[in-house]
């Protein structure tokens, strides 16, 4: 495989697992080194496990780091491990997120200020923290993480939805910030293999299953997908993304190839979301 990122370093929040962890290696087998940031302790194991591996399979260098990126000392934190070896971040994975789902009637603060605090407040204060570090040859490649949950209107995701619309018009507004250090683009995955959709209600499950069902690329095709795909997908409408066919969209807008593209948001969801 092509090393296209060679020499490179990129910083991943929510590395330690799920799709962070599927882009960690996207990132590495491109041979970029690595700083995969995680908040809980329950992760420390999963990202030196993790690191460990990348290192050794593909020769490059990777960290883990204990930081809420959703405070300044956090953020500043992971630039300042990021930095300790070498001083340009040349890519920001904005990864981490939380859905603290509930219909509206039932919304908390705690839920609305949590949310966007990881979701939001996260990924700006991590950007400004290495703003400073960026290239200055437009070289620089910063992802966020979205959701179709932005322009989908899923039921009970009042809060979870209006933090990844608002990442992704941080996404516009910094691609034309940042034109001269780093492109700036979105990623809105849909349903998604791991943890966070493990954690979903039966109820909004089954809300979302239309949906699915509609979704060109979440048809299960016996024999390419396993029999155990192929029957989950029985209840919810279609197979779920694999992590590695996110990272894939994402690794593609980290490379020199992805030069001409900055301000969009691109489909990482099986064509669940057709806009433009």
């Amino acid at each position: 495989m092509s090393r296209s990122l060679e020499g490179k370093l990129a910083i991943v929040t929510g590395g330690s697992r799920g799709i962070g962890a599927a882009i960690a290696e996207n990132l590495a087998s491109k041979g970029c080194s690595l700083v995969l940031n995680y908040t809980s302790s329950s992760s420390e194991s999963l990202t030196t496990d993790l690191c460990s591996r990348l290192s050794s399979t593909y020769n490059i260098s990777a960290v883990g780091i204990q930081a809420d990126v959703g405070t300044s000392s956090g953020a500043a934190l992971v630039v300042s491990t990021a930095t300790s070896s070498q001083k340009q971040i040349d890519i920001i994975i904005n990864n981490a997120g939380i859905a603290l789902n509930a219909p509206l009637p039932d919304v908390t603060l705690h839920q609305f200020e949590e949310t966007y605090r990881v979701n939001v407040l996260g990924p700006l204060l991590l950007t400004q923290a290495a703003l400073l570090h960026l290239p200055t040859d437009r070289s620089g490649r910063i992802v966020n993480i979205s959701s179709v949950s932005s322009s989908c209107g899923f039921v009970g995701q009042s809060v979870y939805g209006g933090t990844k619309a608002a990442l992704e018009a941080m996404t516009r507004t910094w691609s034309r910030e940042l034109a001269e250090r780093a492109t700036v683009n979105a990623v809105n995955p849909g349903p998604v293999e791991g943890p966070l959709y493990a954690t979903n209600t039966p109820e909004f499950l089954a809300n979302i299953k239309g949906f699915n069902m509609h979704t060109p690329l979440m048809a299960p095709q016996p024999g390419v997908d396993s029999p155990e795909v192929i029957q989950e997908a029985k209840s919810s409408g279609g197979r779920l993304a694999h992590t590695h066919e996110v990272a894939g969209i994402v690794g593609m807008l980290c490379t020199p190839d992805s030069a001409w593209c900055t301000g969009q948001v691109m489909c990482a969801n099986g064509g669940m979301l057709m806009l433009h």
